[in-house]
């Protein structure tokens, strides 16, 4: 008989051992939500009109609206901003950046979820590309339908974000934009469409991967430096400098150059046509703000391809830089950035091939 107790009291423990185990490795994920307004949290008078107003409802209302999160983290939200994305500003950008380095040093975060409006996303995902100092995912997500229009995409695309921060293998993939079941990476993804779902695309690098209904599939990791391994950072940092984009077109006027260096641009992105080309006044225009310690980077209007150094424009005769495959509005990111740390024009070159 002792011996019989003996072995149960020996495989009662063993049982209780395992399934203290298996209780720890069923512990769910943390993630955190930091949202920031846009038409994922738009609001409309009726489930089926155009018009709407962004950044209406709050984050626990966008928690509140996927009860499904439940079943795969644990969410907490914060409300960082409220604004329609065509708001966003350099000071949103610095605090939200802040915060998600102070999450990323936490033990009991996970993984991080951001929801924001459509039309800079990718500007500040490249941003947050730059500047974002851990491993730990980073999932921005968004809609192109308000939160209470029928069939709404922001739901599905929350409950994916929340989905891919959870997970152990989105780690050291850089920034992540989550939307239409598809993962795409800060530096490639650019918005194509006005009103369309899919508007999300990476033309030429191709997706991250895709999430299905919170089941992920990755096919690659990025190919350009990002986060722990980048030289940005903005610890300490309260303003950043002015950037602006002139876009080129036939006859472009020149004096909108002369007139950005005269309100204090420190550096300018040209969108230029084809490779990153302009008009013959509007090149002597770029030349004047060089010679004035202003920093120019050539980038095009084209959708697709890489603006090509030394092509068309002599960039060793002018002293500009070649964006490479950056469009204007990453290209501006970028050199903010670079402004930080330097003027000089080979650096800054080479931040544009590493980055």
């Amino acid at each position: 008989m002792r011996i019989y107790q003996a072995v149960f009291v020996v495989s009662l423990a063993l049982l209780l051992a395992g399934l203290a185990q298996a209780g720890g490795h069923a512990d769910k994920p943390t993630v955190v939500i930091l949202a920031t307004g846009g038409t994922i949290a738009g609001s409309a008078e009726t489930q089926t009109q155009a018009g709407y107003t962004s950044g209406q409802v709050g984050v626990e209302v966008l928690i509140d609206a996927v009860p499904q999160i439940a079943e795969i983290a644990t969410v907490t939200g914060e409300q960082i901003a409220n604004v329609g994305s065509q708001d966003m500003s350099d000071e949103i950008w610095l605090k939200l950046a802040k915060r998600i380095n102070e999450l990323q040093k936490s033990a009991a975060v996970d993984g991080i979820v951001i929801t924001h409006g459509t039309d800079t996303l990718e500007e500040t995902g490249y941003f947050l590309n730059l500047t974002v100092k851990g491993d730990k995912p980073v999932v921005m997500t968004a809609a192109m339908r308000p939160s209470t229009a029928l069939s709404a995409d922001g739901p599905i695309n929350i409950f994916n974000a929340v989905a891919i921060a959870a997970d152990p293998q989105a780690n050291g993939r850089g920034v992540m934009i989550v939307a239409n079941d598809h993962i795409h990476g800060a530096r490639s993804v650019t918005k194509t469409n006005t009103t369309a779902v899919h508007t999300f695309e990476s033309s030429e690098s191709g997706l991250l991967g895709e999430s299905l209904y919170g089941k992920n599939r990755y096919y690659r990791y990025p190919y350009r430096t990002h986060t722990t391994d980048s030289e940005f950072s903005v610890e300490g940092v309260e303003k950043l400098p002015r950037v602006d984009v002139i876009y080129i077109t036939a006859d472009v006027s020149a004096d909108l150059i002369d007139a950005a260096v005269k309100n204090g641009a420190k550096g300018l992105v040209t969108a230029g046509v084809g490779n990153g080309n302009m008009t013959g006044p509007a090149l002597e225009a770029v030349k004047s703000a060089i010679n004035k310690g202003v920093v120019v980077v050539r980038s095009s209007r084209v959708p697709t391809g890489a603006t090509g150094r030394n092509v068309e424009v002599s960039d060793d005769e002018v002293g500009t830089i070649a964006s490479g495959s950056l469009n204007p509005a990453k290209a501006r990111v970028l050199l903010k950035l670079a402004l930080l740390n330097t003027t000089d024009i080979q650096a800054i070159q080479a931040d544009f091939e590493l980055y």
